[in-house]
């Protein structure tokens, strides 16, 4: 058998007896733990498991019976220590509802009386259940005529998640990379991102015309397919492996990126992401992806 995997429990209700159900399940799917860790703060506790598991483990069923273990309050991540003990690696996160708490479209719709009506629309393209570049075009349209004012005024509305400005200071400060990529809008996004000086990111450009939106946006959408692209894009640049890669967003437009990163993370996601992201985060608290990645 070898350590060649972790289990990183984290969570508001963290307690002995959670901690011994997720034993449990890991020796169900034919884990040994070889060395345990406390740590965490105030808001979260978090225990990390090394794993001895031998070479015909399924990763896939190990992670179904502990979450299927698990007490509410409480997520265990699988985590490959190839890519915990990684030199360099690549986050890549989506803004919207995970770098932020907020919806941007959802902000400025408010602006046109149209936020409630909006809503609707995204939650049913998060849910997967929407074409989201389609989706996104009849969302915009509702700004046409909109003073590009209301732009500045909702870039004040928007709040970071908790947590999300220490978690890139954290990979920053280690030499990692880290980078956004957004259905949302540069014209949000690029204060953000100098903000927390990210290294890459994109999203959708808002037309805006003699000083008004005008329901449209430029270029190609930024939709589910060019999330994955510019994971896999950036990584190369920096020389960094998809095995090393961690990539945390929350709607369906995020499946195909969480799929190619080395671990993909659910935080606080719809039910169908949370269904087949590698790890989840059920607690508002970003920076857990800290604990997961070993940063």
């Amino acid at each position: 058998m070898t350590s060649n995997l972790a289990a990183v429990s984290y969570g508001v209700n963290l307690s002995p007896e959670s901690l011994d159900k997720v034993r449990k399940a890991l020796a169900e799917a034919g884990a040994a733990v070889s060395s345990e860790s406390q740590g965490g703060d105030d808001r979260f506790g978090v225990h990390t498991a090394g794993l001895l598991v031998g070479g015909d483990a399924d990763l896939g069923t190990m992670r179904r019976l502990v979450a299927e273990a698990a007490e509410a309050g409480v997520d265990t991540a699988i985590v490959p220590e190839d890519l915990r003990q990684a030199t360099r690696k690549l986050l890549i996160m989506d803004v919207d509802s995970t770098l932020i708490q907020q919806e941007v479209i959802e902000l400025l719709a408010a602006h046109a009386g149209k936020r409630e009506e909006v809503a609707a629309v995204t939650e049913a393209a998060m849910r997967g259940e929407l074409d989201f570049a389609q989706s996104l075009h009849a969302r915009v349209a509702v700004l046409a005529g909109l003073p590009a004012a209301v732009v500045d005024s909702v870039r004040q509305e928007v709040r970071l998640s908790l947590g999300a400005a220490e978690l890139v200071a954290a990979f920053k400060k280690a030499g990692h990379v880290v980078a956004v990529v957004s259905g949302g809008f540069n014209q949000i996004l690029g204060p953000i991102a100098d903000q927390l000086g990210l290294d890459y990111w994109i999203a959708n450009e808002l037309e805006i015309v003699d000083g008004a939106l005008t329901g449209k946006v430029l270029g190609a959408v930024i939709d589910r397919a060019a999330k994955e692209k510019y994971l896999r894009e950036w990584a190369a640049a920096e020389g960094i492996s998809l095995e090393h890669t961690i990539a945390v967003g929350d709607g369906a437009n995020d499946l195909d990126m969480l799929s190619a990163a080395g671990i993909g993370v659910a935080f606080n996601a719809k039910p169908a992401v949370r269904a087949v992201a590698d790890a989840v985060i059920t607690m508002p608290y970003l920076d857990a992806v800290r604990h997961i990645a070993n940063v």
